[in-house]
This record gives C-alpha cells, structure tokens and sequence, in this order.
C-alpha cells in the first residue's frame, strides 16, 4: 500500500532523511518513531507529496509520488502536524469544502459530510467558526478532512496532540479500527500511543531508520525485559537482597524501596526469563515472606527508545521533526 525506497532529502547541506526503505501493508498500523530533528515529518512530506525527495522515491498503492501526484491524492488521507484548517471558515462549511475539492456532489457529498461529522465527534461545533474551537477541537476537524473520502493510506503527524485523555481515546479507537483495512502510518511521541494503536514501530534517528519490529519485540529490548518486581511486608533489605540472590536464573537484585514496613526489589534474570517469574514465587512461598505485590515486567519502550536514538553522535539539528 505504501512505501518508501531510499528516499532521501537535504535542506541546503544538511541530509535530513538518508536512504530510508520501508513498506506498509493493508491492514498495517505503523507508528513512526524518532527524536525531534530526526526526519519524521519530512519523510510523511515526501510520501504525501507535499515535499520533492532529493534522491529515491515513495509509491501508495503502486503510483509514484513525484510521476502520478493527482492518483495518489486521490487515494491517501493526509493530517499534517499543527492542524492546518481555514480559521474564518465554520467546521461544516470547511469539511463541506473539502467534499467538494475532493469530486464529491449533491447527496453523496452530504452524506459524507454529515458522516465525518459524526464519526469524529463535531456535532456540537458544527456551526462554529475554526478560530473559535479549542487546539483539541481543530486537531479533530483536521483529522475529519484526512478520512473524510476514505483513503486507503493515511498518513497521520502527530493526530492526538492538543487531545484531552477522552478525545485521545476515541481517536485511537478510531485509528484502531480503521488500521483493519487499510495501511496507516503514525507519527507519535507519546509511546503509550504505540501499544494501543501500532502493529508495528519504525525508530529513525538522525535519519535513518535504527529499528523495525513489532511493539512486543522492541519492549523485549529493554533492560527490565522479564524482571520480576516483589513488595514485601516487614522485610529487611540486608538479608533479603542476598536470599533473593540464591534463585536460579536471578543475574542481580536491585533494591526499589526500604522502609521499615516493608522492602521492594526487581530481580533481573540471566536469561530470557519465561520460568523466572515460578522460581521467585515457589521460592517466597517457601519462606517466611508476606508477599504485597508481584508483577512481571513487560519492558519499556522509553527505555529502548532513548538506547536506540542517543546511539552515537547526533551531529547538528535540521528539521522541526
């Protein structure tokens, strides 16, 4: 559905996206990671169109970007950082104007319209002027215009920034949905969003790309992948560090707290942990412990994040994002 072949681009001297391949697939949600500075957003320029590449190319659906411009805009869904929207324009006026750029008339212009509306929550704005709407409400008449003719590829920069916690859900539940059938690509800085809404993550930096793989497969990177968390009541960290330290396949103990009332500690195993976590809790179970809390560590995409993307020298900062 979409990809991008060696695409590259330079701002005067300075190479801002360097040789970046990837694809999309129907049915693909792609969360687009990276630093700021790092290419993000003047890579979804290029594959929109909306920027010339330098050097390689993008194509949606077969037709390259720079040779059949018109056939791909016809098919992708475009939400650009910062929300641009006609501000003297009202939410229905605006959203009935880009029915109309995009060939739509009469019943099935209203229809779609009338849909869009509703689908992305506008009801209650309908009638008011952009300029009056909060930074959440124009991210949301934004995000109406990109699904508004139901592309095939989206391309989404930032869509839940300036969104309160119930306007993010409803928009990643839309995101959801939609990445059923289609072949989307999400620019984000919030990781959270990564794992309620991405199949699959790409981490650029200064660039180029430094990491493809699904959500679950970059938390497994991380540095408490498969540690196991303990809370125990009236424990003494002194003799419970060195007890902790005897269970097979525990490579160190770390002390989280140690209060009079209790101490907690996350145990990291030597290995990839599957049976570590039965170990610890036979072992408790076995001694004179009060167990409070327990829990298995799943991994932290922050953590993985900042290893892969402060890896070497960053050189200079180019674009905005």
């Amino acid at each position: 559905m979409i990809e991008a072949r060696h695409l590259t681009k330079f701002f005067g001297q300075k190479k801002v996206v360097d040789d970046l391949s990837f694809t999309v697939a129907r049915g693909e949600v792609l969360g687009f990671l990276g630093p700021n500075a790092s290419g993000k957003t003047t890579t979804m320029r290029m594959i929109t169109g909306f920027l010339p590449a330098t050097g390689g190319s993008a194509l949606v659906e077969g037709f390259d970007v720079a040779e059949n411009p018109l056939a791909v805009r016809e098919r992708i869904g475009y939400l650009p950082e910062n929300a641009p929207v006609y501000p003297d324009m009202t939410v229905l006026g605006f959203l009935d104007f880009c029915a109309e750029i995009r060939g739509f008339t009469g019943h099935d212009k209203t229809a779609r319209v009338e849909g869009t509306i509703g689908r992305c929550f506008l009801g209650d704005v309908r009638h008011q002027t952009v300029n009056t709407l909060s930074k959440g409400f124009k991210q949301r008449v934004c995000f109406a215009q990109s699904i508004l003719h139901d592309p095939q590829a989206l391309i989404l920069d930032e869509p839940t920034d300036g969104l309160d916690p119930n306007q993010k859900h409803e928009v990643r539940t839309m995101i959801r949905d939609m990445g059923r059938n289609k072949a989307i690509i999400l620019s984000t800085h919030i990781l959270e969003e990564v794992d309620a809404v991405c199949t699959r993550a790409i981490v650029i930096a200064r660039g180029r790309m430094v990491a493809d793989h699904t959500p679950e497969t970059l938390r497994a990177k991380s540095a408490v992948s498969g540690a196991v968390c303990v809370k125990l009541q009236g424990a003494q960290a002194s003799t419970l560090v060195p007890d902790m330290e005897t269970i097979p396949g525990v490579a160190r103990v770390e002390v989280l707290e140690d209060h009079h009332s209790g101490v907690a500690i996350r145990l990291y195993p030597s290995a990839p942990a599957g049976p570590l976590a039965d170990r610890v809790m036979r072992h408790l179970v076995q001694g004179p412990y009060r167990l409070e809390q327990f829990s298995v560590e799943k991994g932290r995409l922050d953590d993985v994040f900042r290893t892969l993307t402060t890896a070497g020298d960053h050189g200079g900062r180019g674009e905005g994002t």
